[in-house]
């Protein structure tokens, strides 16, 4: 254990959202944080992106703020990152795009064409990430064809932590994690894949060098060590993506024992020791370190669907709309009344990979009320993780042990929703900053400060287990098959929608 001097650890998870830093003691104590959020910009429809510079900043200032706390020595930087972002820079190091994010779609056209032929799910088997506009071989496709000048001017593509590590320690690396999600690496040989780099029109000399997670950089830049108030000799791990990290942070390191998180979106990873790559392209896989492997889904649409229900269904509930909406939708039974929703408001990824869905509501009848719409909005984000539990388990996968964090996890009726609707036990740790804490034990695993990230099992702590309701998760059950053909069913409709709405995003 550590003691009161022994060094800590600041994990920066750099999010979609927000920048935060935490530091932990060797035995997982956090000891401080702070956090700085940025936006998220939509120019056009179907694109969502960000200043690279913005970020970078937020990383400075929030280790800055954390660091300005501790009167004990610092010993490593390490780092979570959000997946599939995409940066170009020129040759000069400084972007000359956007930091193209995960939730773009703007390479929906070009994603669907490589789908549709033999080699796009040849691609998902090799690379381990599905063929899907968030992916940066996509995005490449889109830069290549719709912006072929700015393309040809491009010296590196990166990822956005590729970027700030670039910034921080003029190193040029990006890890087997977050390069294990761009499409461009073959995840069996952990080299980058000729095909892919071949369909997306670069070379390997375009992008960083491929290093372990847990690789160690030597140390800081002059400007970014004045920035952030650390010697310029500490040391920076590399670190990984923020969904392997994630199960780190909820200690479901195990084989078998699987990570949910639902915040605005949500996904289901199970740690597994070699790449694990779905036959049937319904689910990722990505890399932690060279012996564990996360493989899974991720959904788009998981706390945003309340924050729709509660602007559309309830906008006068005002400021605690989203304790009012919740007290709604316990009001309506299991099955919402035989309501369906697919909740596909932001289109959706995993198990299908498409971006053509739209939401809908299915079985609407003239005796359901609010609390039935509610309701069944929550069970649709359930039932499609349900979905991705089933895919994960068709690829061969073992899920013995469901643990679970996120916005959503403070909420009982969610809470106990969520295991019903899977059929399983949900065990909720006491709290902990999921990604960043991953990022922390990686690192103190990096330094030898701790044996293994396997002391993760035993440094996080259960709180609370939602067992499911019999009765609840036999309906549940019931209608989920009805809920998967839905899907199927509608997909003529969805194509048929997106032609006739030319203002919206191009799903």
């Amino acid at each position: 254990m550590a003691g009161p001097r022994h060094p800590l650890v600041i994990g920066v998870d750099i999010g979609t959202t927000s920048t935060k830093a935490v530091a932990y003691d060797a035995d997982g104590t956090r000891i401080a944080n702070h956090a700085v959020g940025y936006p998220l910009d939509e120019p056009q429809p179907g694109y969502a992106e960000q200043d690279a510079r913005h970020i970078h900043a937020a990383v400075l200032e929030s280790v800055r703020a954390v660091v300005a706390e501790l009167d004990r020595p610092i010993a490593a930087l390490s780092f979570s990152t959000a997946m599939h972002s995409l940066i170009g820079l020129g040759a000069d190091g400084d972007p000359i795009t956007a930091s193209i994010t995960w939730a773009d779609s703007r390479a929906v056209r070009q994603a669907e064409r490589l789908r549709a032929v033999p080699s796009g799910l040849a691609l998902h088997r090799r690379t381990g990430t599905p063929v899907h506009p968030m992916a940066p071989l996509s995005k490449l496709l889109w830069f290549a064809e719709q912006e072929p000048a700015l393309f040809g001017r491009v010296a590196y593509w990166v990822g956005i932590k590729d970027w700030v590590l670039l910034r921080l320690c003029d190193a040029l690396v990006t890890d087997h994690s977050v390069a294990s999600a761009t499409g461009l690496l073959d995840v069996h040989q952990l080299a980058w894949d000729s095909e892919a780099l071949g369909i997306a029109g670069i070379t390997e000399a375009q992008l960083p060098e491929l290093v372990p997670t847990t690789t160690v950089l030597p140390g800081l830049t002059a400007e970014a060590a004045a920035a952030t108030g650390l010697p310029r000799d500490t040391r920076v791990v590399v670190g990984a993506g923020d969904g392997p990290l994630a199960n780190l942070g909820l200690g479901a390191v195990a084989p078998g024992v699987m990570a949910c998180t639902i915040g605005t979106s949500g996904a289901l990873r199970v740690m597994v020791e070699r790449p694990g790559v779905d036959p049937l392209g319904g689910v990722f896989c990505y890399a932690l370190t060279e012996q564990r492997w996360v493989v899974g889904g991720a959904i788009n649409n998981g706390g945003i669907v309340l924050d729709w229900a509660s602007d559309a269904l309830a906008p006068e509930l005002g400021e605690h709309a989203e304790e009012e909406l919740l007290a709604l939708a316990a009001r309506a039974p299991a099955g919402s009344g035989g309501l369906i929703m697919l909740p596909y408001l932001l289109s959706e990824r995993a198990p299908h990979w498409s971006a053509l869905p739209r939401g809908a509501y299915v079985g609407l009848t003239h005796g359901h009320r609010r609390p039935h719409l509610v309701r069944a909005a929550l069970e649709g984000v359930c039932q499609q993780l349900a979905l991705v539990l089933a895919s994960v388990r068709a690829a061969g996968n073992e899920v013995r042990e469901i643990r679970a964090s996120g916005g959503f996890a403070r909420s009982p009726l969610w809470r106990q929703m969520l295991a019903d609707v899977l059929g399983m036990p949900v065990r909720f740790p006491a709290g902990r900053e999921g990604s960043s804490f991953g990022a922390a034990l990686l690192g103190l695993e990096a330094l030898g400060l701790i044996p293994s990230v396997d002391v993760a099992a035993d440094l996080v702590q259960i709180a609370e287990t939602a067992r499911p309701d019999p009765a609840a998760a036999a309906t549940y059950a019931a209608l989920l098959p009805l809920f998967s053909e839905l899907y199927d069913a509608l997909v003529p409709a969805f194509t048929s929608l997106r032609r006739l709405s030319p203002g919206l995003p191009p799903e």
